[in-house]
């Protein structure tokens, strides 16, 4: 019989590898190094991340069946090679001078790997915390969140010692290395494995183990109205987050006058509270349910974003702005559980890379919806209405999901009686 591994071992395994991979997040500060260095526009080298989180949807979805058929070791290990030869890769390119090779790098080659590299570990620790499922998808996801500020200041830092190229021979290897050490301790833990202390309070009856509504696989799974309720819900929450992303040092300073350094530190507070939104809200969800939790996101935000662009005093307008930022953080960390939830364990990692295709075609969506509003109309406020109303569309959606639920939970209740 092999010995049992450490649960929260494998959680600390799927920390590095998010954070590891969640460094894309940082991508800005090459932006103006290759910009003089090149003299490349800034749309050309922004176009370097769109295609990496593109690469990440569409990845995900893809071989979302290769995490599940080879397990997340196997998984984990394909992600370290392509993430940190994408990322020694974009040297290369640098020396060489070449865009295109740059995209291929950076872009495809990282991009594969953000996607496999994202739902690896998160579809393993599903299964490691059948009693936290919130708690434990939230720390591998808050780890992502988190990458850009740790990984931020080390990048400015290296850049101005060693060049551009060197940075990114230097960080490809040094992910390539915590991936693959993260990597080698992910498994699967054995079938009806239940955690100490939890599986003696399960057979005593003190627990009841909410049974998941479903046991699907991906390719049934996207059949079901469920399916796509979840893929609405996550497809606006992050289409209008990345939009507030996108345009928060611009809408910071035209809405309630900051200055352009003030606007800059406010922007680097608030990523902490995407971080602190993931672990939060995925741990709350544990007490309250998935579907409050969303429906929670969805009301608060309909508010925040209707009144933003009308909120004069600053102290007011960032507190809104932070909540904002932890709504977008914890639809992140929730999905994962919320999807093991409804369709089980089975193959929720190939379902997860199918719902993550919502992410890749958000990244699109909101920051170029933004952009457009506020040069049709001179100001990011506007776009903020607009958004408030597609909460409500979510809102509705979060209560449809109920129905299909319950639904079902009277279809399972039937069976057993």
């Amino acid at each position: 019989m092999r010995k049992t591994k450490n649960r929260w071992l494998i959680a600390l395994s799927a920390v590095g590898i998010h954070i590891s991979i969640g460094s894309v997040y940082a991508w800005s500060n090459f932006t103006n190094p290759l910009i003089e260095k090149f003299g490349w526009s800034a749309s050309q080298v922004q176009m370097t991340f769109s295609i990496a989180i593109l690469f990440l949807g569409l990845s995900a979805a893809f071989l979302g069946h290769f995490v599940e058929k080879h397990g997340p070791r196997k998984a984990g290990l394909l992600a370290a090679i392509f993430f940190g030869l994408g990322i020694a890769g974009s040297g290369i390119a640098v020396n060489l001078g070449s865009l295109t090779m740059l995209y291929i790098f950076y872009g495809v080659l990282g991009g594969i790997g953000l996607g496999v590299g994202y739902i690896a570990p998160v579809s393993t620790l599903i299964k490691w915390f059948p009693d936290r499922r919130g708690l434990a998808t939230g720390l591998a996801i808050m780890g992502f969140g988190f990458a850009a500020a740790i990984s931020s200041p080390i990048m400015d830092a290296l850049i101005k010692s060693v060049g551009v190229a060197n940075t990114f021979f230097i960080l490809g290897i040094a992910y390539f290395a915590v991936m693959t050490l993260s990597s080698l301790y992910l498994e699967k833990p054995e079938e009806g494995w239940l955690p100490a202390g939890f599986k003696e309070n399960v057979e005593s009856g003190k627990v009841k183990i909410k049974k998941d509504l479903s046991q699907l696989t991906a390719n049934e799974a996207v059949k079901t109205r469920r399916f796509y309720y979840l893929w609405i819900m996550l497809f606006i929450n992050v289409t209008c987050g990345i939009a507030i992303l996108s345009a928060a040092k611009p809408l910071a300073e035209e809405s309630i006058g900051l200055t352009t350094a003030e606007a800059a530190a406010l922007v680097g507070v608030l990523g902490l509270f995407n971080g602190f939104g993931r672990i939060g809200w995925a741990s709350v969800s544990d007490y309250i349910g998935r579907p409050n939790t969303y429906t929670t996101f969805f009301v608060l935000q309909i508010a925040l974003f209707f009144f933003l662009p009308q909120t004069s005093s600053s102290i007011l307008f960032q507190v809104m702005l932070a909540v904002v930022y932890t709504c977008y953080g914890g639809g992140f960390a929730s999905i994962p559980a919320f999807i093991g939830d409804l369709f089980g364990t089975k193959q929720v990692g190939a379902i997860h890379g199918y719902i993550l295709t919502a992410w890749a075609a958000a990244g699109l969506a909101g920051p170029l919806f933004a952009a457009w509003i506020k040069d049709t109309t001179g100001s990011y406020a506007n776009s903020l209405t607009f958004f408030s109303g597609l909460f409500v569309v979510a809102l509705v959606v979060s209560i449809l999901v109920r129905f299909d639920m319950k639904r079902l939970e009277a279809k399972q209740e039937k069976s057993v009686a």
